[in-house]
């Protein structure tokens, strides 16, 4: 009995450890499109601005800072003062919570069936029960990387996720990091890209 004991509790352990172990990755769905010349490489490359993101420079500012890692991993390094790029680069980001409410599900009190014994007697019982969800939130980063003389687009690509907790930095840095694995090479779209969350 106390072999079996200290078998559940390493097995639960060990399911524990890899539970931890698992938070540390991202799972995102990743589209990516584009015609990226043959032999072409990175080069530098240069932010560009939407005049709606102009408008909002701070957050636009946050959103490039996260991207950055993500291009210099795939090869680009940023232009100097005053150098023209070899292209430009437009990311956006956004955030949506969802929250969920008993009546979203019809069956929200999640009741069931279930036994009873008491005695001698065995009859059926009706268990009722409520459950409140913690919000989800959805989440996606784009990016189009444009050739700097052209302006002709060369790469797009798009990567999604959804979990409990809220948009930060490290997130959407692992989502563009995500979004441009495979680059310059496109994949079936869409798929899934699992990255490393640092830490």
């Amino acid at each position: 009995m106390i072999q079996r004991r200290h078998l559940t509790l390493a097995l639960a352990g060990a399911a524990l450890g890899a539970g931890c172990a698992g938070l540390r990755s991202l799972s995102c769905e990743v589209s990516t499109f584009g015609d990226w010349p043959a032999g072409r490489q990175p080069g530098s490359y240069a932010f560009d601005r939407l005049p709606s993101q102009q408008a909002r420079a701070e957050a636009t500012g946050r959103i490039e800072a996260a991207a950055r890692g993500a291009l210099e991993k795939a090869g680009f390094r940023a232009a100097g003062a005053g150098q023209t790029a070899d292209v430009l680069v437009q990311v956006g980001a956004r955030s949506t919570r969802a929250d969920r409410v008993l009546w979203d599900d019809p069956l929200w009190w999640r009741g069931g069936f279930a036994h009873w014994r008491h005695g001698p007697w065995v009859g059926p019982s009706w268990s009722l029960s409520a459950r409140l969800d913690a919000p989800r939130y959805e989440r996606e980063v784009a990016l189009l990387i444009r050739d700097g003389a052209s302006g002709k687009p060369l790469f797009e690509a798009r990567a999604s996720q959804e979990g409990g907790t809220w948009s930060d930095a490290e997130l959407y840095a692992a989502m563009f990091e995500a979004a441009l694995t495979d680059f310059p090479r496109l994949g079936v779209n869409p798929r899934v890209v699992v990255v490393a969350l640092p830490g």
